[in-house]
């Protein structure tokens, strides 16, 4: 097999599972924090802002395969 097209399947295996942790925590965080809205609205914007925050750390992980990624693919 040729070196490049050993490393953009490096690259797609390597981005493609660095975004399956990312993914499903984005989607457990979300769906914990509808549900604490439901069952407290008044607590909704206390809710919002820490899961805004949550997911802005969760999608830097997402953003850290992307970068090794492209390392393994142009490196």
């Amino acid at each position: 097999m040729e070196l490049e097209a050993m490393k953009a399947i490096s690259m797609a295996l390597v981005v493609g599972l660095g975004m399956i942790g990312p993914g499903i925590g984005i989607g457990i965080l979300v769906s914990k924090a509808l549900e604490s809205i439901g069952r407290n609205p008044e607590a909704s914007g206390k809710i919002q802002t820490t899961m805004f925050i949550g997911i802005a750390f969760t999608e830097a992980l997402a953003i850290f395969a992307i970068v090794v990624g492209f390392i393994v693919k142009f490196g």
